[in-house]
């Protein structure tokens, strides 16, 4: 294709993505504006508050949960009151749009750390001198030795440390409290007097002689404190409305602002009654909930169409609601979001996920709870929101059954289309299949929904806790040298034997297993001691507010308090891992094409002197994700074992909670291509590894079909959750017979048992002139893993392994 084709194609695809952003009116316009560009900064107050109050606190004798209760309402006392000039819903986490809290009793960030996030070229975070100051002077010196980071790197085993510190696995809550976390309908059914009657009935009902009656009395009233906080945030907003309100020239803004007051005195205190009081109501939950810790995510709407249709459509009906101003209403909500960026990281977790994206999930479609097509006029309404606003949060879901029509799924693939990686689609049937082989009932299963990227859950009902992710890849390389990590030379594995003296694939292949089993062993005991320091250090009394059978069973979230409780390992690499051991039984034992020491010293090298043997892995060797079965069932047998393996190990002891596997990488395949040496598949040394079930990048070459049937040979029911991506030229959804040949596909791959696909619809010469003209392309937003983000701010190896991605030209 000529230079001027190319440039001409670029150009029509980047135009076709900026028609899409077509806010409803000038308000959202300017909301939207604002929220967008707007940078992202550190703000000092919340660490600043929360330091002063533990520094009074210190040695007065109340228990830990009453402690972060009081912490709690002495933030919801003294935060400031950010109100955008124009939204129609409030409060913020933070001292404005996009000034991000810090969280010091979890991760107290180092002078340094400061000045790397301020300093970094892609996704700063700017701190002002004030911040750093405050931090200097009081932050730093109170909280060192006492944050969660510190207390966790004290009581973890040498071995643990070891794998971790050579890429054997990350660990979420290092520097994150424990989330994934989504709401229910609970929280749209229930106000606070309603919950604190409640926890009375709880408190009276208690009984001296139970063995748990201190604990659970503290928490107790641990809740009710913090159910206090939140309607006295709620009301401190009131009263800044109504003042706002009187010196308001505008009529018309003066009776919104009365009008937001009038909500603010009424949710949360009372259940909402109306679809403006119910976004609001679930927004002051969701600003406490990320105000208390700082959890990953950061807190799920949870099953949003069918929790807001009943208001939606009482409104509608008794003339106080058009659907115009109910779609203005859902982009001044969705703004909200945006406008709260990730709290900002430290060390590997920077590098495992590198975004501004704080990983809050709408979920739409599905089914009812009692087993009907959950597609409803919000659902449609929702999609276009999606499609109009363009922004990097909200991430969505779309829940696709058999029951639901084909319309709603063709009509979200026409979002996908214009490309900026949303919406993702998720097999709701086969989630449901999940979630009671878990033990959930069918009436929560139907309820069920995914949070953060693709991680299924009882929504409002769980606490389904991810612990850090897995690098397979690493583990087979620590095998092909017998307990060793290369990179290093430090022993951090078992001795499994001298590999080139194998006979078999098997024996390989039992060796390899032994070193799974041996670094499980490793990081299940330190998950269960993580647990268990967060159950006695860091309760959340209001998150547990909001959480089926917390008040019920006198048990904070962290304490295993919800009705389920999951404790969760992220399995990373499965291509990279599939294709090296396909490579090592193809090329070593059956054709006998090259003998095992020389592929190890291959592999030493980099391939360097090897690339004979190079190419034959890379292009003549059969590779997953192209409907072989002398790869696709390596992949089978991988899936099989990891997660029998995974679920062999007893319920955790503070929670009893279940221990199971996702599938998912979120950006951890770049962090552990960057610690893993060359792979048997042809990968060279520091290449990002595969992420999530997705085939190596460029290795899936028969088209879409193909790679959903290999996918689809393992059981994903198995798991939590298992994330695909797939990549689709730019002008494939232009038209209606391509989006509803697609549409087929999926339905088809959903029924063969696949659990989640994404797309990204975008060429690789679009990236990679963004790529040399980053200035010319700051609005192009790309699926990552599973969320999007600007691709122009992703670091140049993520940039790669995007682009290197398989382009699908046809369906």
């Amino acid at each position: 294709m000529s230079e001027a084709l190319v440039r001409g194609k670029i150009e029509t695809e980047m135009e076709k993505r900026r028609n899409t952003i077509r806010p409803i009116n000038q308000r959202i316009a300017k909301l939207r504006e604002e929220s967008v560009n707007i940078e992202v900064k550190i703000s000092g107050e919340r660490a600043k508050l929360i330091t002063e109050f533990y520094k009074k606190e210190v040695g007065k004798g109340k228990s830990i949960p009453v402690q972060r209760a009081l912490a709690f309402k002495y933030l919801m006392e003294n935060v400031s009151l950010p109100v955008e000039d124009g939204q129609l819903i409030v409060g913020i986490r933070g001292t404005g749009v996009n000034e991000v809290p810090t969280y010091p009793e979890i991760n107290v960030h180092s002078l340094d750390d400061l000045e790397l996030l301020n300093e970094r070229e892609n996704m700063p975070y700017k701190v002002d001198e004030e911040t750093k100051e405050i931090y200097k002077e009081e932050v730093i010196p109170f909280w060192k030795g006492r944050a969660m980071r510190d207390i966790i790197f004290e009581n973890l085993p040498q071995e643990w440390m070891d794998a971790y510190e050579s890429g054997v696995w990350t660990e979420f809550m290092e520097q994150r409290s424990p989330g994934h976390t989504a709401g229910g309908d609970r929280i749209f059914k229930m106000g606070i007097l309603d919950i604190k009657n409640e926890i009375k009935r709880k408190m009276q009902e208690l009984k001296p002689e139970d063995p748990e009656y201190y604990e659970k009395m503290e928490e107790l009233k641990a809740m009710d404190i913090v159910a206090d906080a939140i309607v006295i945030y709620a009301h401190r907003y009131a009263e800044k409305l109504q003042s706002m309100a009187k010196k308001e020239k505008d009529e018309r803004r003066r009776k919104e602002l009365e009008d937001m007051a009038k909500i603010c005195r009424w949710v949360p205190e009372h259940a909402p009654r109306t679809f403006w009081e119910a976004l609001q109501h679930y927004w002051f939950i969701h600003v406490g909930v990320t105000y208390e810790t700082n959890p990953w995510d950061s807190f799920n709407p949870g099953r949003i169409d069918q929790n807001l249709y009943p208001f939606y459509e009482k409104d509608v009906k008794e003339g106080r609601l058009n659907r115009e101003r109910a779609k203005e209403l859902f982009q001044a909500f969705w703004l909200k979001f945006n406008n709260q960026p990730a709290v900002p990281k430290v060390g590997v977790t920077a590098e495992e996920s590198f975004t501004y994206n704080d990983f809050s999930k709408l979920n739409v479609g599905g089914l009812t709870e009692d087993g009907y097509d959950g597609v409803n006029e919000l659902s449609y309404l929702i999609l276009e929101v999606l499609s109009e606003m363009r922004t990097l949060q909200l991430n969505t879901a779309v829940l696709i059954s058999n029951r639901n029509p084909d319309r709603f799924l063709i009509e979200a693939l026409k979002v996908v289309g214009p490309g900026f990686g949303e919406p993702p689609f998720f097999n709701y049937d086969e989630l449901i299949v999940r979630m009671l082989r878990q033990g959930k009932s069918l009436e929560d299963a139907r309820t069920s929904g995914v949070s953060g990227c693709v991680e299924s859950g009882a929504f409002g009902k769980e606490a389904y806790i991810l612990t850090g992710y897995f690098n397979l890849p690493k583990i087979l390389e620590i095998t092909l040298h017998n307990g060793i990590d290369p990179r290093t030379g430090k022993k951090v594995g078992i001795e499994t034997g001298d590999v080139t003296e194998f006979k078999s694939f098997e024996e390989l292949w039992d060796a390899f297993l032994k070193q799974v089993k041996y670094f499980l062993d490793i990081k299940m005991k330190g998950n269960d001691i993580i647990e268990a320091l967060y159950a006695k250090y860091l309760p959340v009394p209001f998150l547990s507010l909001w959480i089926e059978d917390c008040v019920k069973n006198a048990k904070d979230y962290n304490v295993g308090g919800a009705r389920y409780n999951t404790q969760y390992i992220q399995v990373v690499g499965l291509g990279t891992l599939t294709d090296s051991l396909v490579s090592i039984k193809y090329n070593v034992f059956d054709k006998k094409f090259f003998k095992m020491d020389e592929v190890i010293k291959a592999l030493d090298n980099n391939f360097k002197g090897y690339e004979l043997m190079r190419q034959r892995f890379l292009n003549r060797t059969p590779k997953f994700g192209n409907d072989d079965d002398y790869a696709d069932e390596i992949a089978k047998r991988i899936v099989d074992v990891v997660v029998d393996m995974i679920e062999s190990y007893p319920p955790s002891p503070i929670r009893k909670a279940s221990k199971r596997a996702y599938f998912l990488p979120t950006t951890a395949h770049v962090y552990f291509g960057k610690v893993t040496g060359a792979t048997p598949d042809g990968r060279i040394a520091g290449y990002p590894v595969s992420e999530g079930i997705s085939p190596v990048q460029g290795m899936d070459r028969k088209g879409i079909a193909a790679v959903f049937r290999s996918v689809a040979k393992c059981d994903w029911a198995k798991t939590g959750g298992a994330l695909l991506n797939q990549k689709l030229t730019g002008d494939l959804l232009e038209n209606e017979e391509n989006i509803k040949k697609l549409a087929a596909l999926i339905r088809n791959f959903f029924r063969w048992g696949g659990h989640h696909v994404q797309f990204n619809v975008v060429s690789s010469e679009v990236l990679k002139e963004a790529q040399e003209k980053p200035p010319e392309f700051q609005d192009l937003m790309v699926r990552v893993a599973g969320y999007s983000d600007y691709f122009v701010n992703l670091p140049k190896g993520l940039q790669d392994e995007i682009i290197k991605r398989t382009e699908h030209e046809e369906v």
